[in-house]
């Protein structure tokens, strides 16, 4: 009994762990930077990890009922483990002390105004989503018009496939996303 909650504390950071890799993972696929047109930048690359998990919290903020709380804690502490591995990327790049606070800060209003845009198009369809992924996700390189509605389409039927996995499956940290080159 003594170890029971050491035991607890473990499995939910290895779900952590197993969300954010899978985050991750799905981010680094390189049809989101040939077929999907992102910039193969850093910017870029934060933007496509940034779209994966708007898709993730999108679906734990869909868990009502009993699991809801759980789904709640579980999105943030998804949300923190990413904003700490951002950290110690740019640590790794060599972003001095000094402007590591500043620029996490950065990321944190851009995550969330990109959060914003998905959220309030996702649910309007490909046209919408494509939009604000075309001033989001295609900053600074516009995208081709096959490339946003492309990756629209990707992220509502990703949104789809995430909503229908079940809660107990995301606690156990198994996050099976779809592959962009198996779309039609």
């Amino acid at each position: 009994m003594v170890f029971e909650g050491f035991f607890g504390r473990r499995k939910r950071a290895e779900a952590i762990r197993g969300l954010y890799g899978s985050l991750v993972a799905q981010a680094r696929r390189p049809w989101f930077y040939t077929e999907g047109g992102v910039p193969d930048t850093l910017d870029g690359r934060f933007d496509v990890l940034v779209a994966h998990a708007f898709l993730l919290m999108r679906r734990l903020g869909r868990t009502d009922g009993a699991e809801a709380r759980e789904a709640k804690a579980l999105s943030q502490a998804v949300f923190d483990a990413m904003f700490s591995d951002l950290d110690g990327n740019l640590r790794e790049m060599g972003v001095s002390d000094n402007s590591i606070g500043k620029t996490v800060k950065q990321m944190a209003k851009a995550f969330y105004g990109r959060v914003n845009a998905y959220d309030a198009t996702i649910g309007s369809g490909v046209p919408a989503l494509a939009g604000a992924l075309a001033r989001n996700l295609y900053r600074g390189s516009p995208p081709t018009p096959e490339t946003a509605p492309r990756m629209a389409a990707y992220m509502v039927r990703q949104a789809r496939h995430l909503d229908s996995l079940p809660f107990a499956v995301l606690t156990a940290g198994d996050l099976d996303m779809i592959q962009p080159e198996d779309m039609p």
